[in-house]
């Protein structure tokens, strides 16, 4: 796995048993809840608005994330545009056996500020949260 030049730790997690499939491994819905979230963490850089997420690249998990394990989403902005910011978001596990640390997964999520209305809106119009 690639990490980006500059990234941001966007959040950081420890996961729990109510997470867990029957192999004691974190679902991986769950995991694309913290991607989405730390993408929204890294749009806000940008401006505060409403941002709504308008797609997730594709998401490849390279290793499982076991119960227990401390999990941190690192971000950073790859592209900007009039309306939309596209994220990279890189997902690496520290183990709670050993503390080490392996890459988990990575993906690009795109946000798009919107308006109360739902609308797109250039970053520069402000919006009431």
């Amino acid at each position: 796995m690639t990490d980006p030049p500059s990234r941001t730790l966007a959040l950081r997690v420890v996961t729990m048993p109510r997470e867990t499939n029957q192999y004691g491994t974190i679902f991986g819905g769950v995991i694309l809840s913290y991607i989405d979230q730390a993408g929204f963490v890294e749009a806000r850089t940008h401006g505060n608005h409403r941002w709504v997420t308008a797609s997730i690249d594709r998401v490849d998990f390279h290793a499982p994330v076991h119960l227990g394990d401390i999990v941190s989403f690192y971000t950073s902005t790859e592209r900007t545009g009039t309306t939309s910011v596209t994220v990279k978001v890189c997902v690496e596990a520290e183990r709670y056996e050993n503390r080490k640390t392996v890459g988990v997964t990575e993906a690009t999520i795109t946000l798009v500020a919107v308006d109360a209305a739902g609308k797109p809106i250039p970053f520069g119009e402000s919006c009431s949260i």
